[in-house]
């Protein structure tokens, strides 16, 4: 029996798949995306654009974006103590929106 395979998108069955009102390809405004250097910004990968998706590990967690490659972002993220340097399209990022506590008021 051979080694079962492991490739880039192993395990991504339910991660890669979209509800029936989100079908089709994202709106331009997604692909038109500007962000600002040191700005917050949440990895949410969209199944529907493969090019500059990161790997699914990724997908939710926060980071900032430290610059430019092309027509994609360099975004820091944290995964536990190491600082990992993304190369993202802007379809899979939007930006972060601080919580708001209740405490504030």
């Amino acid at each position: 029996m051979g080694k079962r395979s492991a490739g880039y998108l192993h395990k991504s069955r339910k991660f890669l798949k979209k509800g029936p009102r989100e079908k089709g390809m994202p709106p331009v405004s997604r692909y038109l995306q500007r962000f600002e250097v040191g700005q917050k910004v949440v990895i949410d990968v969209t199944p529907s654009e493969r090019r500059g998706m990161p790997h699914r590990r990724y997908q939710g967690k926060v980071g900032v974006v430290t610059g430019r490659r092309g027509g994609a972002y360099l975004v820091d993220v944290r995964l536990g103590k190491k600082l990992k340097h993304l190369i993202v399209s802007p379809v899979h990022l939007r930006p972060h929106r601080e919580p708001v506590s209740w405490r504030e008021g």
